[in-house]
This record gives C-alpha cells, structure tokens and sequence, in this order.
C-alpha cells in the first residue's frame, strides 16, 4: 500500500492491477483528515471514491463487477454487517438483507481502457467500525482495502445529525474544552484536550467497542447493533469505568494515590486512553467522575 492509498498487485496476468483509495481527498471531504490521510476513514451515508485499475476493458453491458463490505468475525446480511454490491447493480442479495451498500461508475472513468472510478456510499444506518473490502470479476477476488466507517453528524439520514454547523464545530471538530467540576457551592472550570484526531484514537476506541462484555458474550449481535449510537454510547460508558471487568479507568475517591495518579493530574483523553491501550489494557489509575466524563466525550 501506497502512502496516498493506492495498492499495486505483482500479478500482472490477473484482472485487478491496482487500486487507489484517494485516502487524502476522501478523508478531508469526510472530515477525518486531521485523524489520518494513509488510512481510509470515512462516514456513513456519505460517498467516496475509489479507482480501480484492470488488466483489461470492462463491459458493463456483459461485465458484473461485485464488491463486497464486512465488518466483525461473523459478517451477515442479514444482520447489516455484510453487504454485496457492484456495477452494474444486479448482485444477487439477502431478502432480508440490511445496510445495503451502493456503487456508482463515474464518468471519469475510462471502461475500455480498465479504468474503473466508483462512487461508494455506506448507508446511514450502517453500523460503525473497521471494514474489509473486497471485489470480484469474473473467476478472480482481490482483497482491496481496510477502512474505517464512522457516525456522520453531517449527513440527515445519521441518526446522530446535527443540523446547526456551529455545534457540529463545538461538539465534533473542537478537540479543546472546560470541564466543570467541584461541589455544592464550590464550582470551578478546568481544560480538557478530548484529542479526538490523534494517531490511533480510531484503533483505540474500536478496541474499547471489541472488549466490551457484549461483544464477548455475543460478537455478531453486538456487532450488528453497532448501527445504534445509543447502544454505542451505552457499550462506551461501560467501559470507561473499571468496576464494569476490562474498564479502561479505576475510580478512586480517597486520598490513597499509591500505584497511579491521582485524579488531577489529568487533563488528556489522549494520555489516559494510551496508556490504557499500550498496557495491555489494564485499568489507568485513578479517575474521579469529571476524568470520566472527559474520556467519555473524546
């Protein structure tokens, strides 16, 4: 794989020659440029290109391109976690099949010469997480990608929309804030950087969405209701407090800091979440409900 996210195949005597997942003008137009421009990050219900590169003219009159999506160890139409799609569009699929994928040919793109540009859209109820990508043609598969699906506040069918751009700036792009904490009559604000965009934040918090007791209990299920923010906010607030097996804080209320840090000393989900993840994912020491909350947020 290319730095600008384009793959070549050795292969020159099989069909797919190469792919270019325009990770850096895909992930600004999606607005995760500032977490990555090598690896492709993308948001539901909002298209994004990808170019293929072929050994040999396509014909869609008589050619069948078909892509397929996956996401979880037990990917299923059925439960939204697979999807088969392609150009043209006449991929045989589940009846009951959920989150269905589309793809687009562009006019950009040059068929005689085996130059494919799609126009890929996720649904906007599709659930959320690392993705495989594969295609067929023909007799051959090829392995074309990794990516990453997240919520989309910008797109109207995200259940998670949010209509005014000034609050999508305050509450999705702004990596800086204040934090309220103290008691009854003695309130007082402190910084906070959420550090939402920093190297590997997306790997760490779909590891936090992995080791949830859900997930462990029933993968496929837990994967599937993935498409739910309300369910991936309740899985996260698990699994920021320790006392929940595998959280990624201990609370720690007294005055005893031995063995850790004491509440204070934080003002970084970055740093917490981190360590938690170089650890081995042992429990950071020690949070009180404002550190919390913090974390919660990034």
């Amino acid at each position: 794989m290319k730095l600008d996210g384009s793959k070549d195949y050795s292969n020159r005597n099989k069909v797919f020659t190469g792919v270019d997942l325009h990770s850096d003008t895909n992930n600004n137009d999606h607005r995760t440029s500032k977490i990555s421009v090598k690896e492709l990050i993308v948001r539901r219900g909002q298209p994004f290109k990808l170019t293929l590169k072929l050994a040999q003219p396509f014909k869609p009159a008589f050619d069948q391109l078909t892509m397929t999506v996956a996401t979880g160890d037990f990917p299923s139409e059925e439960r939204g976690t697979m999807s088969r799609f392609g150009v043209p569009d006449k991929v045989r699929r589940s009846a009951s099949a959920k989150a269905v994928w589309r793809a687009e040919l562009q006019r950009s793109s040059s068929p005689e010469t085996g130059i494919l540009t799609l126009t890929i859209t996720p649904p906007a109820d599709s659930p959320v997480g690392e993705y495989k990508m594969s295609a067929t043609l023909g007799e051959e598969e090829r392995e074309l990608a990794n990516l990453s699906v997240l919520f989309n506040p910008w797109c109207p069918g995200d259940w998670v929309f949010l209509p005014d751009e000034e609050e999508r700036k305050e509450y999705v792009m702004n990596e800086h804030g204040i934090i309220y904490k103290g008691v009854d009559n003695y309130i007082f604000p402190i910084t906070w950087d959420y550090g939402q965009f920093e190297e590997d934040m997306v790997k760490i918090c779909m590891k936090i969405l992995d080791l949830n007791f859900k997930h462990k209990l029933d993968p496929a299920d837990d994967v599937s209701a993935r498409c739910n923010p309300i369910y991936v906010s309740r899985v996260i607030t698990s699994m920021i407090n320790t006392a929940n097996s595998g959280g990624i804080l201990k609370g720690n209320w007294g005055n005893d800091f031995r063995c850790g840090l004491p509440p204070t000393h934080w003002s970084s989900s970055y740093a917490i979440l981190n360590n938690w993840y170089n650890s081995c994912f042992c429990s950071v020491k020690f949070g009180q409900c404002w550190v919390f909350a913090g974390v919660m947020c990034s």
